[in-house]
């Protein structure tokens, strides 16, 4: 009786066998994982740039509706930025804030942060093509200084953050976010919008994209 309690309850036989307790553990570890692979959903190549290789379907709608909501509301709460343009002009700087955002985000999920562990060239191409914040000024005829300081700003510290793969990368990043909060507001003085968008530029570019969130020492 003994024996036949010890086979049924016991996680691992004393001959060093599985009992059915333990292939039960087993079997539900698979369960597991197969579930959440069949969650993911696989991401086509000319889009993993931007989402990684594989997303959750909830991070998906996370990352598009933060993208849309936060654009309406920027649009929605200074017209006067655009109100007087072409229409063409707007739905392009829309679009590129737009992006700004999704990439604030999607930048975060273990999915895009570890492509571009993986990818480090990818990396250094992703930052020196990031010229948003010049094309919105230029779209809606906002100030190119300003612009143009926070861009600069923002590639040199994402390219420095991206050099330094140690350890302390994540808190020269936090430090050189810190810095550009700290002093955009008073550079861009008087345009709201625009500081409002060059301050997720920065926090997309420096932050968001140039740490290895998932890194594991």
């Amino acid at each position: 009786m003994q024996k036949l309690f010890d086979f049924f309850l016991l996680p691992e036989r004393i001959d060093g066998g599985r009992g059915p307790i333990q292939l039960l553990h087993v079997h539900a570890k698979i369960t597991e994982q197969r579930l959440i692979g069949q969650a993911a959903v696989r991401i086509p190549s000319f889009l993993q740039e931007a989402f990684g290789k594989e997303q959750h379907p909830g991070a998906l709608v996370t990352i598009f509706a933060f993208g849309a909501i936060g654009a309406i509301v920027l649009f929605a709460s200074y017209p006067a930025v655009y109100e007087d343009l072409p229409l063409w002009r707007s739905i392009a700087a829309f679009m590129l804030v737009f992006d700004i955002l999704c990439g604030c985000a999607a930048n975060f999920t273990e999915s895009t942060s570890n492509y571009y562990a993986a990818n480090p060239r990818k990396r250094i191409v992703f930052i020196c093509v990031h010229v948003h914040i010049l094309l919105i000024a230029v779209m809606l005829e906002l100030p190119l200084g300003p612009a143009l300081a926070v861009w600069l700003y923002t590639i040199a510290c994402a390219s420095g953050v991206n050099a330094n793969r140690g350890r302390r990368q994540l808190f020269l990043a936090g430090v050189l976010l810190a810095a550009g909060v700290a002093w955009m507001p008073v550079w861009i003085a008087g345009h709201p919008f625009l500081l409002t968008v060059s301050l997720l530029f920065m926090l997309k570019v420096v932050f968001s994209f140039g740490v290895d969130h998932y890194r594991k020492y």
